[in-house]
């Protein structure tokens, strides 16, 4: 499988949002990366592209994350899709590599995500609480995670983590 990992263009806008409806089967995340988009609210944002078709997408925008004494920014992964019929072939994997990859190298420190807990630990992912970072909403422990790219990059460091507003209605 000749799979292209590579930053979205315009021309690919409408494909994403087809890979997330169709990934999610429902409208909440293609709406959500538009929302992004349109708010400015946008870190990175990879394609998964085979034969000229936009097959996996995945974006990574600012979160927030503020404790008593300071707010410090970090990166939220969310979200992240495949189509269907291209699902468990390692594009999911490939996407999250690259993309990670990418905001280690811009200088990014954190990144967040709520998500599978058999999944994300491959990637360095593991669960934030623990680490003294909780997310505003509750939910268990083991689905809310980080990694860090720069080793120490939580030194000293704890607080809740706040997404883009956009997030309020997926």
């Amino acid at each position: 499988m000749n799979v292209i990992i590579r930053p979205e263009t315009p021309a690919d806008i409408s494909a994403i949002d087809q890979v997330n409806q169709r990934a999610f089967n429902r409208e909440n995340e293609a709406r959500l990366v538009d929302n992004l988009r349109n708010h400015g609210a946008v870190i990175l944002s990879l394609v998964a592209e085979m034969d000229d078709r936009i097959i996996g997408h995945i974006l990574f925008s600012p979160v927030t994350i503020s404790n008593a004494d300071c707010d410090w920014q970090a990166v939220g992964l969310a979200p992240m899709a495949v189509l269907p019929e291209f699902q468990n072939r390692g594009i999911g994997s490939a996407l999250i590599r690259a993309g990670l990859a990418d905001l280690k190298q811009r200088g990014h420190a954190v990144v967040i995500v709520l998500g599978h807990p058999e999944y994300y630990p491959r990637f360095g992912f593991r669960p934030a609480q623990p680490l003294g970072i909780r997310w505003e909403r509750d939910v268990p422990t083991d689905v809310f995670m980080l990694t860090e790219l720069t080793p120490d990059a939580l030194q000293g460091r704890r607080g809740v983590v706040r997404y883009h507003p956009a997030f309020e209605d997926v």
